[in-house]
């Protein structure tokens, strides 16, 4: 059900900013992905494999993505707009979520694979329904179709 929402998401997106919407996409996927499988195996094996694909999926993709967010898009947001609190709480959040890596790196357990996905999947969503929504109202569309350039060219695409 929330692939769906965030296919709709995207599609309604200011062009510049789907490539992003689409590297959301994956995230809540592996965090549904991620949820099933523990649901139906909690296993230390189990659980060793989903926190591997977490940690890979991250070093591909999310770290990527965190990347073009914070050296791209929320500098251009702070030029073109009054400075937003949001940004700061969701520079926060990829700190937080590079530090759940690490420790999943080095020691897995089902309750961090779960604080994990539900942290992505709630930062996600802010940034969707709250940020993504009034930068697409409200930054010049100039402005926004020229980081859209820089957005595309970065994200790595992924399928998974």
């Amino acid at each position: 059900m929330e692939v769906k929402i965030v296919t709709q998401w995207y599609m309604l997106r200011n062009p510049a900013l789907i490539p992003l919407s689409q590297q959301h996409h994956n995230g809540l996927s592996l965090c549904v992905l991620t949820e099933r499988a523990l649901q139906a195996d909690r296993t230390i094996g189990n659980v060793g494999k989903l926190a591997r694909r977490a940690v890979d999926r991250y070093e591909i993709e999310l770290s990527n993505h965190f990347a073009i967010e914070e050296e791209v898009l929320f500098p251009l947001i702070e030029k073109h707009l009054e400075k937003m609190p949001i940004i700061a709480e969701l520079i926060s959040d990829h700190r937080d979520m590079e530090a759940m890596i690490g420790r999943l790196r080095t020691d897995p357990s089902t309750e961090l694979l779960q604080d994990f996905c539900a942290r992505l999947a709630q930062h996600i969503r802010r940034e969707e329904r709250d940020l993504f929504e009034q930068v697409q109202q409200r930054l010049p569309e100039d402005a926004l179709a020229e980081a859209g350039k820089e957005i595309d060219a970065r994200a790595v695409r992924v399928c998974l």
